[in-house]
């Protein structure tokens, strides 16, 4: 416990002062735990299968150049690159035929590898376009997750009792419950105050509500990985907490959800 505690406090006292800074000191950083979450994936993978080095290395390559691409925005809006889609498509795919032997590289390595480097640098650049459109956008996406993880985890210790999936033995409907309540009560309170009051609190509500939901569903995605690999966490490198992406794994999908709200509203 002790550890978790310093760990928080050390990654706040790190992450915080950049979030706010923004620009290139927050890309940089964002750039860096990218590859890291990439790596977990990778490591994860050849927990069961080790992929060959040569392709591993232009994995992270390109998830470098996808996360920090494009990432000056004007206006909050994210059109997809299909010259960088097509560059990943073609590095994993092309392989296949060169190296042609299953036992070292098959067509589920190339797969595995095509959709890691797009969902990690598709992730980690739209955190990066949110808060260099707004500060403020940003805040309430991480209050939203922050809130209701934190909440969801103290509900669930309180009063859970009925078990939420078998993904994630120690979840229950409580917790989902109370985390999707206080996170939405805080972060709508923030939204209104902060972002924007003129917009309908209903809205804000649903929306808010919606964004708390897919970030537990986010939590339980990552879950359902590694209990697949038979993991616990997907590295030590966060001390009392796990990895990146036991970290990270809410606010990637609610930032993912979040830019298709935009479009709707």
């Amino acid at each position: 416990m002790k550890s978790r505690v310093l760990s928080a406090i050390l990654l706040v006292v790190i992450f915080l002062p950049l979030l706010i800074i923004g620009g290139i000191p927050f890309s940089i950083l964002m750039g860096l735990i990218a590859v890291l979450a990439f790596y977990e994936l990778i490591h994860i993978k050849e927990t069961k299968k080790k992929l060959p080095l040569l392709i591993k290395l232009f994995a992270y390559i390109l998830v470098i150049f996808f996360t920090l691409h494009s990432t000056s925005t004007i206006d909050f809006q994210y059109n997809m690159d299909y010259i960088v889609m097509s560059i990943i498509i073609f590095v994993f795919l092309s392989p296949l035929v060169f190296i042609n032997n299953s036992e070292k590289y098959s067509i589920n390595d190339a797969l595995y590898l095509i959709s890691s480097v797009l969902f990690i640098g598709l992730s980690f650049n739209l955190l990066i376009v949110t808060r260099n459109y707004d500060l403020r956008y940003i805040l309430y996406l991480f209050l939203i997750t922050t809130m209701t993880d934190s909440f969801a985890l103290f509900t669930g210790r309180l009063v859970g009792k009925h078990k939420l999936t078998s993904i994630s033995p120690k979840k229950t409907i409580e917790g989902l419950l109370g985390g999707t309540f206080m996170g939405t009560f805080i972060s709508v309170a923030f939204y209104h105050t902060v972002i924007n009051p003129s917009m309908p609190l209903l809205t804000i509500i649903f929306i808010t509500i919606a964004l708390s939901l897919i970030g537990q569903l986010g939590d339980l995605v990552f879950s359902a990985i590694k209990r697949y690999y038979g993991k616990k966490d997907f590295s030590e490198l966060i001390p009392g907490h796990g990895g990146i992406l036991d970290r990270f794994d809410s606010i990637i999908f609610v930032v993912l959800a979040f830019i298709i709200v935009l479009r709707i509203i």
